[in-house]
């Protein structure tokens, strides 16, 4: 421990705060928009189970970071992965609009019957689609979670360096901010839909800043 108090280990500190704010954030935003697209009582669900996967995720790679480092295109890999991600979240963005606008018109329709049974099938069929996207969206929290996780580790190690306290501190740190996050982000989207759009803008630019960068890196091995 009397290794963090020096000038060395203050600096490599920092930097793993800094790169946590940034990587957390965005993972953050991918667990908020899953959980804002289930019902408020599956809500708390999804995020537990996106932030057990983050953490999990981030220990695995956080102890194999050293063969992490030695694969040749795992950036790129992991960047056309989150790009799938992004292109999940697109399609579910645009259907929900939809969806939105299905139910007001069910449940405002004249009933022959001159009861409320087609307000009440409208809340049914809200529930039910809601119910079975609960899975969809711990699943693509899941597999975002492989790439960004991935980046987060890279990262935090390569500022970390030799201070493998330091390391473990910036995946804690990264948990404990995307948890925070991610329930303010779910809250905020089930109220602004437009906010959905501008994480999806967030999240595409780290997929193709993954890709560049492992682009890069295979085209430097390749030369």
């Amino acid at each position: 421990m009397t290794d963090l108090f020096t000038a060395d280990a203050l600096a490599a500190l920092l930097q793993v705060i800094a790169i946590d704010l940034v990587l957390a954030g965005d993972n953050a935003i991918v667990v908020g928009m899953a959980a804002a697209a289930v019902p408020l009582a599956q809500r708390r669900k999804v995020i537990f189970w996106g932030i057990a996967a983050a953490m999990g995720l981030r220990v695995f790679f956080a102890l194999i970071t050293t063969q992490l480092l030695a694969i040749i295109g795992l950036t790129l890999a992991g960047g056309v992965l989150l790009l799938w991600v992004c292109w999940k979240m697109y399609r579910e963005l645009r259907s929900h609009g939809a969806d939105e606008i299905a139910p007001d018109e069910a449940m405002d329709a004249p009933d022959p019957s001159g009861t409320v049974t087609a307000g009440v099938a409208g809340n049914a069929a809200v529930a039910a689609a809601g119910a079975t996207t609960v899975g969809a969206a711990i699943w693509q929290i899941v597999v975002a979670d492989v790439s960004m996780s991935l980046d987060n580790v890279l990262a935090v190690a390569g500022a970390a360096k030799e201070h493998p306290t330091i390391l473990v501190i910036g995946l804690v740190l990264s948990v404990v901010l995307m948890g925070a996050a991610a329930n303010m982000i779910a809250h905020a989207l089930h109220k602004h839909r437009w906010i959905g759009w501008l994480g999806l803008a967030i999240i595409t630019y780290v997929a193709l800043d993954m890709i560049w960068r492992g682009s890069n890196e295979v085209l430097r091995h390749m030369a």
